[in-house]
């Protein structure tokens, strides 16, 4: 059973080779754990899916944490979070901007089983493009895009698809045609957001995101669909093109891509699209709140993949519980080490651990190093219910601009 210990005096454990988070907890002070007497723990999904299991005889002790809620799939994994999402939308309507979340979420079917809603649609927009993914796949693999229903056709015929295992399915979502480019070139954002409880939600966004750019200019052409460096945007992927370059890795720092839409598009519109970033961002996570189970004990650092179209429109692409932190340049390494000692600095009591009762009972949620404070719940309900006793409005989520 672990011990409360003084921040100086932690001890954690790891199942990840050195690297940005062994040296985050080595420059903490930290020491690793030989036994099961440890207060920090980084582990994979796998091996929490095992810790948090019924027969696994594992009961965390009050001053233990670890780095993902024990049903993280409902956010990241692809079908459950698109699941989650469109239960949320079901429940609630629109959010209290009047904005309906699903126009951020690209029209999006699981396979096999939705097959024959998904053709009714595919024959409704005949000469549209659409991307398909496995949903238990990261990197960029097994992703390919599709133009004629005669490309998945072979798939649903036979008992391939109704004995095949959760872990075969794919989703296929309408693929976004227009996005905006950058030198002609196509990108996404890789934004990081760390959650410390779902119930009440208490959301930080990290300031440090970046836009991940392909070597290859874009085109709709039918006889480019084949071209992953063209479609996606995965470093993995884009790595292996010759045109690589591995000095800024193919990365821009979102207060760049700021910048650049500010000058390009003006400040207004540029405000708007942030501003409905972080309100899709805060939705998924509204999304999942009543079916992740919000154990005290975890804390979760999701990477947000979106998209953003020619209109200046976000689309959520997918969360990932695991965002790479191998780092493929200084820049990248740099940024990933001080991601991880923020982390700490807000999951993590600053002194001592004998008081510790989890997030939920730290007070407000403050800004930390380079996070910003998305959405305390808490806080949220307690300026409504103010304003409402004083005649005022309702208050809204509070975002980071």
């Amino acid at each position: 059973m672990a011990a409360a210990r003084s921040r100086a005096h932690v001890k954690y454990k790891a199942d990840v080779e050195r690297g940005v988070v062994i040296t985050t907890y080595e420059r903490n002070g930290w020491s690793e754990a030989l036994n099961d007497d440890w207060n920090i723990g980084w582990f994979n999904v796998n091996n929490i899916r095992a810790m948090f299991h019924p027969d696994s005889g594992v009961r965390l002790g009050d001053f233990q944490m670890v780095n993902h809620y024990p049903n993280h799939w409902e956010l990241t994994r692809k079908d459950t979070m698109v699941k989650n999402i469109k239960r949320y939308i079901r429940e609630t309507g629109k959010d209290a901007e009047a904005d309906p979340i699903d126009a951020y979420i690209p029209v999006t079917y699981n396979l096999p089983a939705d097959y024959n809603i998904f053709v009714e649609e595919f024959k409704r927009n005949p000469s549209a493009m659409w991307i398909m993914k496995p949903t238990n796949m990261a990197q960029g693999k097994g992703i390919f895009i599709i133009n004629k229903l005669s490309q998945i056709k072979k798939w649903s015929q036979g008992t391939r698809w109704a004995n095949a295992p959760v872990r075969a399915s794919y989703i296929i979502s309408r693929y976004i045609e227009n996005p905006l480019l950058v030198g002609g070139k196509k990108f996404d954002l890789r934004l990081y957001v760390l959650v410390t409880s779902y119930r009440p939600l208490r959301a930080y966004q990290y300031m440090h995101g970046f836009a991940r750019f392909c070597n290859v200019k874009y085109s709709s052409d039918i006889g480019e669909m084949d071209n992953p460096f063209i479609h996606l945007t995965n470093v993995a992927i884009q790595k292996h093109n010759e045109d690589y370059n591995s000095t800024h890795g193919g990365k821009w720092h979102v207060r760049d891509l700021r910048l650049y839409l500010e000058a390009t598009r003006g400040v207004e519109e540029t405000d708007l699209l942030f501003s409905q970033m972080n309100r899709l961002i805060i939705h998924s996570l509204l999304a999942c709140q009543n079916v992740i189970i919000n154990d005290r004990h975890c804390f979760e650092c999701y990477g947000y993949d979106l998209l953003i179209d020619d209109d200046l429109k976000p689309w959520l692409v997918e969360v990932n519980a695991s965002p790479s932190l191998s780092a493929s340049t200084q820049s990248d390494r740099i940024m990933k080490q001080s991601l991880i000692r923020d982390v700490y600095r807000i999951v993590c009591p600053q002194d001592s651990w004998a008081d510790w009762k989890g997030a939920v009972h730290s007070g407000p949620c403050k800004d930390v190093g380079a996070f910003r404070v998305l959405y305390d719940e808490a806080a949220e309900e307690e300026a409504k219910n103010a304003a409402g006793s004083s005649g005022g409005g309702s208050g809204g989520a509070k975002t980071s601009g």
